[in-house]
């Protein structure tokens, strides 16, 4: 509701306005009155109206001076000023201070609520507008900060650079010693995957980094989110890292089908060594496919392998320990980028004697080979395709003698088979990105679309669905949605007699000069100029 507060010196005028007039049922929250601006102005302060009426000549503090304080602390209120005819003249001065509607004394209240209601009208628009403006600038945002992650961790920029682009998109990077946590969700086994439940977690996790000032959080798409950690000579780095993973603990234990993993970098001194600690976050984090969920590993705790072998042990006991589910887990999510991370880790977990064994290398190819082949049968693949970009098995483990040829070979397996799976995970997305612009194309009139439904019509959690959107259409959401608009718009324009108002409302957009600027900014014409034949 629209908030309304009421300021006149006379008080059967202030009774009639207030009593005369059923606020609620016109939809307006009558939230206070006073009969000067002296005590008008703390009652302000604390109902913040949307909507001021008063009268301009008061004792103590007459209208205009309350006019200048509430302005200028809260400029987005519209001031209706009540002035008797002789006062007119010196309403007038209530220009310059962004007064909105004049109302001469005396007023009928059903003038009077016929003014508010125009004023209202103009709050709703603006609310609108603001509504969209904060969903785009929300979404540029988000891919501003990603692209500005990935510049931060490729350590080719000086400090200089990345400290003023960090502050022009509100990401203040001085800080003492920095460090990364690369982090990211999955649905536990066994519970039914639902994206809203992942939503409320994420939105979760989003507040818990508002409310650590020295920590950054970027959301970054399928590959999950990361935090950058800055330690003060208030809160030391160590500290800070303690704070968040205490905090993300408590955040999941309040959320039992939803599970974690995270991998802790090295910390740094510098801005320009955030690549160390990239590279060191992003070794932990590729334990995700080998160690238990739930827990967040720094790079710190790798030097200690604490599930090392340092005893060969080979023989039908030590290979019935192999895990498939664990390269099974590498082949279904992991990326190419991270196989080497991978490979070191799995190898090492067998201990390096047992790695130096021809035969137990054998044994350990081969598993990972059939992994893959049936992982690319499950995906509707021909049983020889693996065969055909990295040849038989059979034949080329005999000649993989060093555990380096082997582990070369088997990177071109993984890579082979994550290409594959890529191949057919962008068939799905396009089927996917297919049922959502239907979604679109059915629903861009509806004032209440946004990227959450959307992501909801195709099962997706919305930040899934902004990663998928952007990098698949190579636009944001909200720009397409307004491209489907415009299209529709140009078509009424040369094809109705309807006026800009009635296609602004018949493409999704409550105020027709909203429609009329975003027309102009997309088309480089107004929808007039359009209509004549001037853009297009």
């Amino acid at each position: 509701m629209i908030k309304v507060f009421l300021v006149e010196d006379e008080v059967i005028i202030r009774e009639g306005i207030r009593y005369n007039i059923d606020w609620e049922r016109e939809g307006f929250e009558f939230v206070g009155e006073a009969s000067d601006g002296e005590l008008a102005y703390p009652l302000i302060q604390k109902t913040k109206p949307d909507i001021l009426i008063t009268d301009i000549k008061m004792p103590f503090m007459d209208g205009l001076e309350l006019s200048r304080l509430v302005k200028q602390e809260m400029p987005d209120v519209k001031i209706m000023i009540l002035s008797g005819y002789d006062e007119f003249e010196y309403a007038r001065e209530g220009i310059d201070i962004g007064i909105t509607d004049y109302l001469l004394k005396p007023i009928a209240g059903a003038k009077l609520l016929e003014a508010v209601k125009k004023v209202g009208e103009t709050i709703l628009k603006e609310r609108e507008f603001q509504k969209i403006y904060e969903q785009e600038h929300q979404e540029n945002l988000q891919i501003a900060r990603q692209k500005f992650f990935r510049r931060l961790v490729l350590g080719k920029e000086p400090a200089s650079v990345l400290l003023k682009e960090g502050r022009r998109i509100g990401m203040d990077m001085s800080a003492d010693s920095y460090n990364i946590l690369l982090f990211q969700i999955f649905d536990k086994e066994g519970a039914k995957g639902d994206p809203q439940i992942q939503n409320v977690v994420t939105q979760a996790m989003e507040k818990t980094a508002d409310h650590m000032p020295d920590i950054l959080m970027v959301e970054l798409g399928i590959e999950g989110w990361g935090f950058i950690l800055k330690g003060t000579e208030d809160v030391g780095i160590e500290a800070l890292q303690e704070q968040l993973i205490t905090a993300i603990k408590e955040l999941f234990a309040e959320h039992p089908d939803v599970g974690y993993f995270g991998g802790m970098g090295k910390a740094v001194d510098r801005l320009s060594r955030l690549d160390e600690c990239f590279g060191a976050a992003s070794h932990a984090f590729a334990y995700r496919y080998i160690k238990k969920r739930d827990q967040i590993i720094t790079s710190g705790e790798l030097s200690v392998r604490p599930g090392m072998k340092e005893e060969p042990q080979i023989g039908p006991l030590e290979v019935g320990k192999l895990d498939r589910r664990i390269v099974e887990r590498f082949l279904k999510t992991g990326l190419k980028s991270e196989i080497g991370h991978f490979l070191d880790e799995y190898f090492q977990n067998f201990g390096e004697r047992n790695m130096q064994s021809f035969l137990f290398r054998q044994y350990v190819m081969m598993d990972m080979y059939f992994a893959a082949v049936a992982l690319l049968e499950e995906l509707g693949y021909a049983a020889g395709e693996l065969v055909e970009r990295c040849g038989d098995i059979q034949e080329m483990v005999t000649d993989l003698s060093t555990e380096e040829r082997s582990r070369e070979y088997l990177q071109k397996v993984l890579e082979a088979t994550i290409d594959l799976r890529e191949a057919v995970s962008q068939k799905k997305y396009h089927s996917l990105l297919a049922e959502a612009k239907s979604y679109i194309e059915q629903h861009f009139v509806d004032e209440d679309i946004s990227l959450n439904t959307v992501a909801a019509s195709v099962n997706l959690s919305a930040n899934h669905f902004s990663s998928i959107f952007s990098q698949e259409m190579g636009q944001t959401f909200v720009e397409y949605l307004t491209s489907v608009r415009m299209e529709r718009a140009r078509e009424l324009l040369r094809t109705t007699s309807m006026r800009s108002a009635q296609i602004a409302y018949a493409v999704g957009y409550k105020d027709a000069h909203y429609f009329s600027y975003l027309f102009k900014k997309t088309q480089e014409c107004t929808p007039r100029e359009f209509r004549n034949g001037v853009g297009g």
